[in-house]
């Protein structure tokens, strides 16, 4: 794993999370809502629903939270406006950034993304102009210390539930999975009682990218917190080395 270590830019980032636990409940919630409306609120027929309860589970999301919020976007179908809308771009030194946003005013969200890159020194791209640079995976992080499974027979358990590929750290495991195949890895471990502290699809870089310099590092990092402050950004994706 290049020695890139996911575990902690994800510890990071829930810590992050955990002094705004309003922030990323709200993006679930949403997410949730637009699931719901697309396919129902059954999770075992809605891939997409089921998806979305795995993030909210590994984001400590309490159960009854979750419940209602299907029950709310259940009865508030014909209301649920927003719209998935991705947005592409260079931070300095051209760091690539995926930027996914759930929006009811496009307008509104294209400006503030705009704005994120612009006081970063970056700019918005054309769809597509980095995308290439990430493979789409169903990505599951899980912490070595609270796994009590060991390396050999996790692997060999994830990758007969359809994992694609299995790696390890210091601190971590990390399971990889076709998009289309991650409900079924993570249903399997967490049937398993394995502890996942990351479970989503995702988007990972095929390669990182290293800032030495101090400006460039303070404007991306500009750039990212604008992103992440921003009610409608759903997730972030960039190829930075942090």
């Amino acid at each position: 794993m290049s020695g890139h270590s996911k575990f902690a830019n994800i510890k990071h980032k829930k810590e992050k999370n955990d002094a705004a636990k309003g922030k990323i409940f709200t993006i679930i919630g949403r997410e949730i809502a637009v699931a719901v409306k697309e396919g129902g609120p059954d999770p075992a027929n809605n891939f997409k629903l089921a998806t979305v309860i795995a993030k909210a589970k590994s984001n400590n999301m309490p159960n009854d939270t979750i419940e209602r919020g299907i029950k709310k976007a259940a009865g508030d179908v014909g209301n649920v406006t927003y719209e998935y809308v991705t947005y592409e771009g260079y931070g300095p030194n051209g760091i690539a950034i995926i930027v996914d946003a759930l929006t009811d005013n496009k307008n509104r969200t294209a400006a503030n993304v705009r704005s994120a890159f612009t006081k970063g020194q970056g700019n918005v791209g054309t769809p597509g102009c980095v995308s290439f640079m990430f493979d789409k995976k169903g990505q599951i992080i899980i912490d070595r210390e609270e796994c009590d499974m060991n390396a050999d027979d996790l692997m060999m358990m994830a990758l007969d539930a359809g994992a694609e590929d299995f790696s390890e750290e210091e601190d971590s495991f990390e399971v990889l999975t076709d998009p289309d195949s991650f409900e079924e890895v993570r249903s399997a471990l967490e049937k398993a009682g394995i502890p996942m502290i990351s479970a989503e699809v995702t988007m990972i870089p095929q390669n990182y990218v290293s800032l030495t310099d101090e400006t460039a590092v303070r404007n991306l990092q500009k750039t990212l917190d604008l992103l992440e402050e921003d009610d409608d950004v759903q997730a972030v994706y960039h190829n930075w080395d942090e």
